[in-house]
């Protein structure tokens, strides 16, 4: 083999070695804990010591991509000190060994520290950790098994050449098969089986035609779920076996209590149409969507545990530990907040919460939208702080009344002469009563509302426009049923959400 080829080989045999080690971890995460997986785990522990200026700039700049990223990130980052265990295994086995396996302790401590861990979060790390073991040693072995002077030797060239190739290939081989299987492994688990739930018992009015149909560009009345906005801290959707799994009603409460899937879903159904608001959402962003949510009132549950004297906040907590605070008032003072079982006429998916969720209108979803709903504790803040009252965002964050122009696009070009100019506004628990329109910092216009789904649910507008040739600058603003004009003052997302007028430019040529 050419002297120039063993520069590389050790390098790549530390990378291969380590990619069959990440397979590995995943095929057993997989099995037992999708958010164990080595790199996972290592994300997530990134994503949970991030300032909170950080994250905001993350999803500001990257938006859905930010979670990929941050995943490629320490994947590249892994791969980087794998090739350098690879240059130290060439001196010494025992060195690149010790790099490698220092780099699945800190994958294992990180699984480890989640909040709901068990010993068994350790097995996909130690798994990655003996199989990068094995595999770079047998790649350095199989690369000196013949002295360097014998390979002048043309057929013991040959054969070391066949051995080291052999290995490569094994390695590969294992790391595509272990990867792919934990993969569809992770596909088959993620299935729902079919879930048929009663009607409601309360369903929802008939839903109308929303302007889409007329005015194409406006976003739909009813977001689809497979376009609605998906932002938590998760980097795995949770499997859960709706068969085991219950929901906990505990805390300040006379009758603390449990209930499963089964029996959740027999109680008394209601139906209802709700927008939700992501805390993260910039103006004019499109961190909010609209549904029709099938679900179990709030107030029925806790009415059945009978809620104490002391508590002022309920504390929402997922499967995996993870804790979201919601004021107790805005469950109790009538509002339709939700233990959602289903959305737009099907089960939840599970990356949107199955087999339950909470939604709760008119506060953003940090503090109200808990996914993957494992247990609902009702204490007080004083006693007991969720991640994001932790990291010191709102306790008590109401939706502010915010616009949105979807048509036209920002800095599109369009052609002179009729067009609309349309979009949707929301101000869950207050309802849009009007919507304007500037055009070129001229005076407000008001633009003609699409159907009203109540006061819950946005609102779509458009007005028409005889757009002229040259540039143009477009503002939106709304007002609540209350009488609340939107504000023209900017506020950042954090800590109680993002506030200010939304103001495009668009060119027509």
């Amino acid at each position: 083999m050419p002297p120039t080829s063993r520069s590389w080989f050790h390098p790549a045999a530390g990378v291969l070695a380590t990619l069959a080690g990440v397979a590995a971890g995943h095929l057993a995460a997989s099995v037992l804990s999708p958010a164990s997986s080595p790199v996972l785990a290592v994300g997530s522990a990134i994503i949970d010591r991030t300032p909170t200026p950080v994250k905001e700039w993350a999803i500001r700049e990257f938006g859905t991509w930010d979670k990929p990223l941050l995943i490629g990130s320490v994947f590249v980052g892994t791969l980087v000190l794998a090739g350098i265990a690879g240059s130290l295994a060439r001196k010494r086995l025992v060195l690149g060994a010790t790099l490698l396996v220092a780099l699945v302790v800190i994958a294992g401590v990180a699984a480890m520290a989640r909040p709901a861990a068990s010993p068994s979060d350790a097995i996909p790390s130690l798994a990655s950790a003996v199989v990068a073991v094995i595999a770079l040693g047998w790649l350095v072995r199989s690369r000196a098994s013949t002295p360097p002077e014998a390979l002048r030797i043309e057929t013991e060239a040959v054969a070391a050449r066949r051995r080291t190739i052999l290995a490569v290939a094994a390695v590969g081989a294992f790391a595509l098969a272990a990867g792919g299987t934990g993969t569809w492994i992770s596909r088959v688990r993620t299935r729902i089986r079919d879930i048929t739930l009663a009607a409601p018992a309360d369903p929802a009015p008939t839903f109308p035609t929303g302007l889409e149909q007329t005015y194409p560009g406006i976003s739909p009345l009813r977001t689809p779920t497979a376009k609605f906005y998906q932002v938590d801290t998760k980097l795995a959707v949770p499997i859960v076996d709706v068969d085991t799994w219950q929901l906990t009603v505990d805390g300040d409460v006379r009758s603390p209590f449990s209930i499963d899937f089964a029996e959740l879903s027999a109680m008394p159904l209601i139906e209802r149409d709700i927008t939700l608001t992501c805390v993260s959402n910039e103006v004019g962003g499109t961190y909010v969507g609209s549904a029709r949510w099938l679900g179990v009132p709030v107030a029925a549950l806790l009415d059945r545990a009978g809620v104490g004297e002391r508590a002022d906040q309920l504390l929402s907590v997922d499967v995996e530990g993870f804790k979201i605070s919601t004021p107790l008032a805005a469950v109790r003072d009538g509002r339709d907040a939700l233990i959602a079982l289903a959305m737009n006429g099907d089960p939840l998916p599970r990356e949107h919460g199955f087999p339950a969720r909470l939604v709760t209108p008119g506060v953003y979803g940090f503090v109200g939208a808990t996914k993957w709903l494992e247990r609902l504790t009702l204490t007080t803040y004083a006693e007991e702080e969720a991640y994001w009252t932790e990291r010191d965002w709102a306790t008590d964050a109401p939706v502010k009344v915010s616009s949105r122009i979807d048509t036209p696009k920002p800095l599109s070009r369009i052609a002179p002469g009729q067009t609309v100019i349309g979009g949707v506004s929301w101000a869950q628990q207050r309802g849009i009563a009007r919507v304007e329109v500037r055009i070129d910092g001229e005076a407000w216009q008001e633009a003609t509302l699409g159907p009203d789904v109540g006061v819950d649910y946005w609102r779509q507008w458009y007005l028409p426009w005889e757009a002229t040739r040259g540039q143009h600058l477009l503002a939106v603003r709304a007002t609540t049923r209350d009488g609340e004009v939107q504000t023209a003052a900017r506020a950042t997302p954090f800590p109680a959400g993002s506030s200010g007028i939304q103001e495009i430019v668009v060119i027509v040529e």
